[in-house]
């Protein structure tokens, strides 16, 4: 199931919530629904026309013994 991700414009990462995605000087931050902060470091990151953006390879989050693991495609949200 495919969830529609918010593009947010802040300078602080911890403000994000969840679907959430920001550029934060000049780094991508996300937060998938019902995960964690994630640090989009080392991911291919494209901005579409729209504002949306890709991000690939597929993103790993791990907390404790959770983890989100998926795929933000122009601005939505898909877990494997």
């Amino acid at each position: 199931m495919k969830i529609k991700g918010t593009r947010v414009e802040v300078t602080d990462c911890s403000r994000l919530n969840d679907g959430e995605y920001a550029k934060i000087n000049g780094e991508w931050y996300c937060k998938p629904p019902g995960s964690h902060l994630g640090r989009l470091k080392g991911h291919k990151v494209v901005e579409h026309e729209d504002g949306t953006i890709t991000a690939s390879p597929s993103i790993l989050i791990n907390w404790g013994e959770k983890q989100w693991h998926g795929y933000l495609i122009r601005g939505e949200w898909e877990s494997c």
